[in-house]
């Protein structure tokens, strides 16, 4: 087995790329970060504690993150949802961010990561990914994910309306946009189900490790 692996997922909201980085990560035993909890968390602190100064504010929560415990946190909610968006748009909280994500990596050799700016900007180089994935879905089946995952409690058509927001966000911020690099493979998660995602990349892995 090759001793170091980092592999990078980006992709859209609710693209399936959480559940492909989760199921390849047990799959070759990698450690696995959501760089988007760490987003959302960020929100989630904002929104509670309403601070003068989010920058200072922020700074000063993640020094020292407990990734473990932010990951059992229910950070999907409605609310979160759409205060993430504008917040991961401001270049000085991206970087307490990337500085955050760098510390998590730094010490672990067999990693996944994901979230919009892997590949391109936290593991474009020091250290430099071995294999990047895009995830993509229609709206429509992204929309019915995230509404399921929700519970339906939100009305559909609100949920379809809040994603398509985000993405066009992620796309079109001047900081970090959302973007799929030249040698990153192309995940459709509207047209393979779990098991055919799982087989596509792990046949991507396995030609890499060998």
């Amino acid at each position: 087995m090759k001793e170091s692996l980092i592999i990078a997922c980006d992709g859209e909201a609710a693209s399936g790329k959480s559940t492909g980085a989760k199921l390849i990560s047990k799959k070759y035993n990698l450690l696995l970060i959501n760089s988007g909890l760490l987003y959302r968390y960020a929100s989630k602190l904002v929104i509670e504690n309403k601070p003068n100064n989010i920058i200072i504010f922020l700074n000063q929560k993640f020094k020292n993150i407990n990734y473990k415990k932010i990951s059992k946190l229910n950070l999907h909610t409605q609310k979160i949802d759409e205060h993430v968006g504008p917040l991961a748009k401001i270049k000085k909280v991206r970087l307490i961010m990337k500085k955050a994500q760098k510390k998590l990596i730094r010490n672990n050799k067999r990693i996944c990561v994901e979230g919009r700016d892997i590949a391109s900007t936290i593991l474009k180089k020091n250290p430099k990914y071995d294999i990047a994935f895009y995830f993509k879905c229609s709206l429509k089946k992204a929309s019915y994910r995230r509404w399921i995952d929700q519970k339906k409690k939100i009305p559909l058509a609100e949920v379809s309306k809040s994603l398509n927001k985000r993405t066009a966000m992620d796309k079109n911020r001047t900081h970090s946009p959302l973007k799929k690099m030249k040698d990153a493979i192309l995940i459709r998660t509207d047209v393979l189900n779990k098991k055919m995602m799982v087989k596509k990349m792990s046949k991507i892995i396995d030609s890499k490790i060998n």
